[in-house]
């Protein structure tokens, strides 16, 4: 196998892209950086680098009216997982990074994440919503283990008595469980769990540092059987790749105890059409065609596609296709049971009565 088609193990993106604000990269702002790696830092080092930063604001109003969340935080940028087809690349690039190899090598750090949480829980004139951990990279990749700023923020909700919502594809999540529990008597919890797949070696190739199948299944029930509300996400549906496991996979979590599934077809905007195609034809050499092209047909004949409406959900046949399975899969394993609204009137309680003593 020749360098250019090198496959390497234990990452998603087999290359770094460049960076469309190529000009600017590696330039960060004084204010929001401690610790950058070295120059020179080679491509085929596979170390994971780790750089703290200091940003001004955690909690992100979220203005994309497909998205289902209002505000969200995330206490680290980029994502040691790997997901070959993760949205969240792109977002790198803001960073003087590249959406491919370094999304996954330079973990950007927010070390000051709950002192900020904090901060903004406090403020007078904050109104309670439900915020999303991990509304852009996952809360609990493996710099959690050892960083425990996801914890830290739980701790911080529940302090507050404010709503939180969760999404994950790591079994790290279960180490916080009692937080969680703490958290759900009140109604203070939902919990997402991705699981695109019940298949461990496409799991394998797709999410190469993600916990396994077995594992995210069984913290499925163990949640459901905290009484933790957790649903999950297979995001997302892949032609040819996962779109076969939809009523398989349904079935699956409705047994461990889940209380919904939600679903997004993948669109491959910006770095990530050209990160996802070079992987396609290093690891799936004799489909890479026909998975391109029903991503093709999903989309309006392109890979990218921006457009407010269809671009989570796809149009035409395929896409028909899929959302009859989910609507029959649910009708099927899950009906009758809802996630409870969560509740934001103890926050508001807490800031009338204790935190006036502030």
């Amino acid at each position: 196998m020749s360098n250019k088609n090198k496959y390497i193990k234990g990452r998603g993106a087999q290359l770094n892209v460049s960076n469309k604000f190529e000009e600017n990269s590696h330039e960060f702002r004084d204010d929001f950086k401690n610790y950058c790696a070295a120059e020179g830092d080679e491509v085929e080092n596979r170390k994971t680098v780790f750089i703290d930063t200091f940003p001004k604001t955690i909690v992100n109003k979220v203005t994309s009216p497909d998205v289902g969340m209002g505000y969200s935080l995330n206490p680290y940028q980029g994502c040691e997982h790997g997901c070959i087809y993760c949205y969240a690349r792109n977002s790198h690039e803001y960073w003087g990074y590249s959406a491919g190899l370094d999304f996954e090598q330079k973990i950007l750090v927010k070390k000051n994440a709950v002192e900020l949480l904090e901060k903004k829980l406090r403020n007078k004139n904050w109104q309670a919503s439900p915020i999303v951990v991990s509304g852009n990279t996952d809360c609990y990749q493996p710099a959690e283990k050892k960083l425990g700023i996801t914890r830290q923020l739980l701790q911080t909700f529940l302090k507050y008595r404010h709503p939180v919502g969760m999404i994950t594809k790591n079994a790290l999540i279960q180490r916080d469980l009692d937080v969680l529990k703490k958290l759900a008597a009140d109604n203070l919890v939902h919990v997402n769990l991705s699981i695109t797949s019940l298949e461990e070696e496409t799991r394998r190739i797709l999410e190469p540092r993600t916990a396994s199948i077995k594992k995210r299944l069984q913290t499925v029930e163990m949640l459901s059987k905290a009484n933790i509300p957790v649903s999950v996400m297979m995001a997302p549906i892949i032609p040819a790749i996962n779109s076969h496991e939809i009523m398989a996979l349904v079935k699956e979590i409705a047994n461990r105890g889940a209380l919904g599934v939600g679903y997004t077809i993948v669109r491959l905007n910006g770095a990530i059409a050209e990160i996802f195609t070079d992987w396609v034809r290093k690891t799936l050499p004799e489909r890479a065609d026909k998975i391109l092209h029903q991503i093709e047909s999903v989309h309006g004949g392109s890979l990218n596609d921006s457009r407010f409406g269809t671009r989570m959900k796809g149009e035409g046949e395929f896409a028909n296709q899929v959302a009859q399975q989910f609507k029959i899969a649910r009708a099927k394993y899950l009906k009758g049971r809802e996630r409870p609204m969560l509740n934001c009137d103890l926050h508001e309680q807490f800031k009338d009565g204790q935190m006036k003593l502030f």
